[in-house]
């Protein structure tokens, strides 16, 4: 008995091990992501920081740039031409979703026709929260999930017939309103603080290293106790299935 219980911990820690590790340093599997990450000679402006690891190729962060691009063909101008401070934060979020490639202990399985996974409340910075609701508060939106419910008869995004266009800051009340309705709980607001370890930075300096790559470390390794167990889904030798 005390020899199967042994073998079992050792399996356990064998398993628990590569499961933290198999959600560190990956991409998603989604419309532009790269299958891997890896360096990129160049990405262009506000990407940049994720020149040396990244899971976006530069073309990929050229077009994270542009109004309507070929990306999604979404349109921030939706309603009226979106400010660029605010503008800025949606340009460093799409660097973050298209370029990170440490986001992995938030990937989720997702049922769509452009992407077969996707983020769910990863923990972003209260700043970097407050000041995207403080840049936007005065941007005009008609619509709280950008998700989903647009009209793309025109080829982009127009607001549904029944919406009505309004500032930022009666459709997202709160910066944790903006922040985790927007993309449908993609993010979710925190208390934590930008170089705490706790949270994701939506921008950071490249000099100084990747902030979020001991965020990711961390989160993997602090799943808590409704994580599944971590041999579930493996295929196991029938010598260690018996031992289960």
């Amino acid at each position: 008995m005390a020899a199967r219980w042994a073998v079992l911990g050792l399996l356990a820690a064998c398993l628990a091990s590569a499961a933290k590790e198999s959600v560190l340093n990956v991409c998603m599997d989604a419309k532009h992501h790269k299958t891997q990450p890896g360096p990129e000679g160049v990405l262009h402006g506000q990407c940049a920081p994720w020149k040396d690891n990244a899971c976006c190729t530069a073309e990929t962060s050229t077009g994270a740039h542009q109004d309507q691009s070929y990306l999604y063909s979404f349109n921030w101008a939706h309603c009226r031409v979106m400010p660029d401070k605010c503008k800025w934060h949606f340009i460093q979020d799409t660097c973050l979703y298209e370029c990170s490639p440490n986001l992995g202990p938030w990937i989720h399985q997702a049922d769509t026709s452009w992407r077969r996974e996707r983020l769910l409340n990863v923990p972003l910075c209260k700043e970097d929260c407050e000041q995207w609701w403080e840049d936007c508060k005065d941007a005009v939106t008609c619509k709280e999930n950008w998700h989903k419910g647009w009209n793309w008869t025109s080829g982009t995004n127009r607001c549904p017939r029944s919406s009505t266009c309004q500032p930022f800051k009666y459709v997202f009340p709160r910066p944790a309103d903006l922040c985790e309705k927007i993309w449908s709980n993609s993010y979710k607001y925190t208390l934590e603080h930008r170089g705490g370890g706790r949270c994701i930075q939506m921008w950071f300096d490249p000099a100084q290293g990747n902030p979020n790559v001991a965020v990711a470390k961390y989160y993997a390794q602090n799943r808590g106790d409704a994580s599944p167990a971590p041999w579930a889904g493996l295929l196991l030798p029938p010598a260690l299935l018996s031992l289960l």
